[in-house]
Parts: structure tokens; sequence; C-alpha cells
């Protein structure tokens, strides 16, 4: 490896590429961050994964000069990187292929961003995690490395929920209320509402005409959760539908793992799950502790971007206390790592959009 200081390789190019943003870490063997970056969405199934994959390219630069090294060669031993939409094995080999022609490291391991979040949530490698964000996924792992995970491509591989689905479902009931094929609910005006329109009229014609863009489509979901919490049953029933979709992904992650009746951490994060909508998180405390009562929910404090790092240096059987150094790192910097000051004279990537 080509680096300033002829120190060591990097142990670990930590990738946590989702559809919102992405972050990278450089990482060394005793748990040390040696520099980061953050960038944009990663749409490999939009974009292709070659296209995908060289949309990183800046990001690892970035990473890359953070941390003194030079700009050519390896950035590490290993690449761990944790990637929305890497949900089949045809997708997964294709984007190992395209990382690999980067020449970032010498092995290379792609999970799917879910791993990222569970192995974030987790002291040990043995957790179940589900995501509630754009769309739905669980994931579950194993000291021996046995997992479980779904192939969440949409409904046709049995998925419900996910903010994507929720202000679909939102729009499809109070379109029902004011034509008069379903109950009546609150939903009918809160949501053109909020979208500055007069009517469920102009919202549908404005969402099939695409006046409105796929983010501000995504900002009626919130809008369902106040209609439920202010007591809209339609709405309400909506909210309960989405903690039981939750539930049975973790159960099922469970039962397919043999762990359902043992005490094991259950991840949750998303942007769902993590706005901490009340009625949503009690409803799945609820329904997990009359199916798994041993089971421990835990919200996502951590960013994905730790898990993969983890995972890379489990691949290398990495002690309690290297991987208690890395996670204080990410601590101590709340949602971006705190790159080591002994390469302070490194430009910093802490001023990178977000």
């Amino acid at each position: 490896m080509n680096h300033d200081t002829g120190e060591a390789p990097a142990a670990v190019l930590a990738i946590d590429a989702g559809n919102s943003k992405t972050d990278v870490a450089i990482v060394t063997a005793d748990g040390t961050v040696r520099g980061a970056a953050r960038g944009g969405s990663f749409r490999p199934d939009r974009l292709g994964a070659e296209t995908a994959v060289a949309g990183l390219t800046a990001m690892v630069e970035e990473a890359r000069a953070s941390a003194g090294f030079d700009a050519s060669g390896p950035v590490a031993t290993h690449v761990a990187a944790c990637l929305a939409n890497a949900d089949l094995p045809v997708e997964h080999e294709a984007l190992e292929a395209a990382i690999a022609a980067r020449g970032w490291g010498g092995s290379i391991e792609v999970f799917n961003d879910t791993f990222a979040l569970l192995r974030a949530g987790l002291d040990e490698p043995r957790g179940v995690a589900v995501v509630c964000g754009a769309g739905i996924n669980c994931a579950g792992l194993l000291p021996d490395g046995s997992t479980a995970r779904f192939a969440a491509v949409g409904h046709i591989s049995g998925d419900w929920g996910g903010g994507g689905n929720l202000w679909q479902e939102a729009m499809w009931w109070a379109a029902r209320a004011v034509d008069g094929r379903g109950p009546a609910t609150a939903l009918s005006e809160a949501l053109p509402r909020h979208a500055g329109l007069a009517s469920m009229e102009d919202l549908i014609a404005a969402v099939h005409l695409g006046s409105l863009s796929e983010a501000e489509c995504m900002e009626l979901t919130p809008v369902l959760f106040a209609v439920a919490a202010a007591g809209d049953e339609v709405a309400a029933a909506l909210v309960r539908r989405q903690a039981e979709e939750v539930v049975a992904l973790a159960v099922a992650a469970m039962r397919r793992l043999g762990v359902l009746g043992e005490p094991i951490p259950v991840v949750l994060g998303g942007g769902v799950l993590t706005a901490g909508h009340p009625q949503l998180m009690d409803e799945i405390d609820r329904l997990l502790s009359e199916v798994a009562p041993l089971a421990e929910p835990r919200v996502a404090d951590m960013p994905p971007v730790l898990g993969a790092a983890l995972l890379g240096l489990d691949r290398d059987g990495a002690g309690p206390g290297i991987r208690e150094r890395l996670r204080e790192s990410f601590a101590a910097a709340g949602e971006r790592p705190a790159v080591s000051d002994a390469f302070s004279d490194a430009p910093s990537p802490r001023g990178s959009p977000s």
C-alpha cells in the first residue's frame, strides 16, 4: 500500500451506502479511524452496479486524503461494503465485481445495508435488525456466521411498509373516503393540506402527473403518524399494520436462526423507526413481547458505517478492546466518526455535505 507514513496498511475500508446517503471510513487493525467522508445516495437499482460504484469514488478518495494516504494503490487490505439494493445474489456478484475493479482493497465482502445497521447495534455479532426507512428489510446474524435475510424487493417478495409505501397507503384510504368507497378519515384533508393543495383530487393529480417530487411524496408519511396520534382510526390501523410487519420480520428471522426462545437483541433502525412515533414503537414492543418475550428491542443510536467497519474487523477476529475503541470514536463524534488526531494534518472530511 502506498501512503505517506510507511506504516502498515489500513485494515478495513468500510462503506455504508444507502438510498439517502453514503458514509465511508478507513479503519486500522487497532480500531483507529484514519479517514472518513460522506456523500449522496447509492442507487444501483436505477444506475446499474458499475455506475453506482463509480459514484463512490469521490468519497473513497476524500477519505483516502483525510487519512494522509497517497492517491494511488489500495486503500485497505479489506473492503466491507454494506450496500442498499444488494438484495439478490446476482446483485451481490455485480456489485462485488464493480468494487474489485476499483482496486480499493485486496479482499471484498458485500452485504446488504441492513447488516450495517445490525452490526452497529450489537456488542457481539449476534442479533436481528429491522430497517424501516424508505422501504423495509430485516437481517439476522449469529457468531458462527449463520444469517437470516429476506429478498426485500417490494410487494412481490412479501414486503409491506416503509415510508415509500405508507404515504401511498394513506392516499389510498383518503381517496376512498372522498369518493365513498371507504370509511371517513382525517387523512382526506390532512394530506392535501400538507402538500399545499385544496383537495384529494388535486393531490392525486399532482402525484400522478409528477408535480410532486419523490421527496415531497415521502413527506406525506409523517402526516399519517400525526393523524393517527390525533385519534383517527383509519390512520391508526395503518400504524398498527406497520408494527405487525416489523415484528413479523423480526420473529421470522429469529425462528430461522433457531433463537426465538432465547434472549437476543432486536435492533430497530431507518427513518420510520428512529423517528420515535409513540404509537408505532409501543405497538412493536407489545407485539414482540407476546411472541418473543426474551427479545431485547433497541433503537439504533450509532451510524451504520460503524457496523460495516465492525463486520470487516470481525473477519480478522478483532477483540473487544479494538471494537470498543472503534465504537468510542463514533460515539464521541455523534453521527460521524472521529478521525484520529494523529493525522490532523490531513484535510478534514467533516465539512463534506450531508
